[in-house]
C-alpha cells in the first residue's frame, strides 16, 4: 500500500538520483529524567529538522504546532496515537526502574521513527539512550543491544523479545503508522515545506585577530529551505579560509549563517562574499567589502553636509524671524 503512495513523495520533493533531495523522515523524541522518585517527561515530534509536534505532560496530549501537523489522519486515529503514547510511557517507567533496578537519578532518551531510503521505501527505527549512552535499538521486531552496559542491555532486549505483544506492537507503529502520518504530513504541508524565501546579507568586521589583520563577517539571515552556499571569494576563486558557523534557525522558521575570512588588512580589498539559495533563482547574491578607509569618508562627508544644512536651516530660520517682526513706534502721547 505504501509503496502505491511514494510517487507523492517524488511529486512534493523533485531532485537528486532518488527522487528526492535528502532522506524524508518523521520522528518523534522522548526525554525522561528520573529524580527523587519523580519523572519528568518532554515530547517533541519531527519532520526532518523541522519540529511539528509537542507532548504536553500534564494532560497527555499532542500538541500540533501548525495547522497541517494533523497531517490526514481522523481525530479518531490521533486520539488512539495518544492513548498510545501514554500506554507506552507507563510501560518504559515501569520497565527501566522495576525490571531493571536503575535508580538514583536516571536520564532515558527514546528515538522513534521512519525514514525513506532510496529504493526500499519507509524503514522503521527506534534507538534508546540510557545516561547519555545508547542501551538498545530495534530494527523490525527484533531488540539489539549496544556495547555500552552490555549485560543489562542484553538482559533488556531477551525480556522485550520475550514480550511478544509490545514488539509487535511497535512494528506496527513504525512500519505501518508512521510512513502512512509522514506522507499525510507532507502532502498537507506542502506548501509551508516547498516555500522559497529569498535570504537577506549583509557585511561587518569582527574582533581583529592580530595587528593589522581584519576579520571579515557575512551574515546571511532569512532564508528558506535551508540549503545554502556561502563563501567569500577573490573573483571567481574561493578563499579557503573562509570559516562557516552553524545554520541556525530564526523565529519565523527561516535559517541564520554566519561565515567568515581572516585577512590581512591590505589584502581586503577586491573581496567579496557570494550566496547562493535556491530562491535566488539562479542568480547570486554578491557583496563586495568596502575597505574601511573608504567608509570613513563616506561617514565623514554625510556628518559634514548635515552639520552644513543644520547651519544654514538656523540662519534662514533667523534671517525669515527678523524680517517678519513688526517695526517699533515710539510712545504715544
Amino acid at each position: 500500500m505504501l509503496f502505491l503512495l511514494l510517487p507523492l513523495l517524488a511529486a512534493l520533493f523533485p531532485g537528486g538520483d532518488s527522487g528526492f533531495e535528502k532522506p524524508v523522515s518523521f520522528h518523534v523524541i522522548q526525554t525522561t529524567s528520573f529524580r527523587n522518585y519523580s519523572w519528568v517527561h518532554l515530547g517533541s515530534g519531527w519532520l526532518g529538522e523541522l519540529q511539528t509536534h509537542r507532548w504536553n505532560i500534564r494532560s497527555g496530549t499532542i500538541i500540533y504546532l501548525y495547522p497541517w501537523s494533523r497531517g490526514n489522519f481522523s481525530n479518531k486515529e490521533l486520539m488512539d496515537l495518544e492513548r498510545l503514547f501514554q500506554k507506552y510511557f507507563s510501560e518504559h517507567q515501569e520497565f527501566y526502574i522495576f525490571q531493571l533496578m536503575f535508580k538514583d537519578t536516571f536520564d532515558l532518551q527514546v528515538t522513534a521513527g521512519c525514514e525513506l531510503h532510496s529504493g526500499k521505501g519507509f524503514l522503521g527505527f527506534m534507538q534508546v539512550a540510557i545516561q547519555g549512552y545508547y542501551f538498545i535499538s530495534f530494527q523490525n521486531e527484533t531488540c539489539l543491544s549496544s556495547p555500552m552496559n552490555a549485560r543489562k542491555a542484553q538482559e533488556a532486549c531477551n525480556l522485550l523479545n520475550l514480550n511478544e505483544a509490545f514488539t509487535h506492537r511497535l512494528h506496527r507503529l513504525l512500519s505501518d503508522t508512521c510512513p502512512r502520518f509522514t506522507l499525510g504530513l507532507l502532502d498537507a504541508g506542502k506548501s509551508h515545506l516547498q516555500r522559497q524565501v529569498k535570504p537577506e546579507a549583509w557585511l561587518s568586521s569582527g574582533p581583529s585577530t592580530g595587528s593589522g589583520h581584519l576579520l571579515l563577517v557575512c551574515h546571511v539571515s532569512g532564508f528558506h529551505p535551508k540549503p545554502v552556499w556561502v563563501m567569500w571569494m577573490r573573483g571567481e576563486q574561493e578563499q579557503q579560509g573562509t570559516q562557516k558557523g552553524d545554520i541556525l534557525p530564526n523565529a519565523d522558521g527561516t535559517w541564520y549563517l554566519r561565515a567568515t575570512l581572516d585577512v590581512a588588512a591590505g589584502e581586503a580589498a577586491g573581496l567579496a562574499c557570494r550566496v547562493k539559495h535556491s530562491s535566488l533563482g539562479g542568480q547570486d547574491l554578491v557583496l563586495y567589502w568596502a575597505p574601511q578607509s573608504a567608509v570613513g569618508w563616506i561617514l565623514l562627508a554625510v556628518i559634514v553636509a548635515l552639520a552644513l544644512l543644520t547651519g544654514l536651516g538656523f540662519w534662514f530660520r533667523k534671517r525669515w524671524t527678523h524680517r517678519e517682526a513688526p517695526c517699533s513706534s515710539g510712545p504715544l502721547k
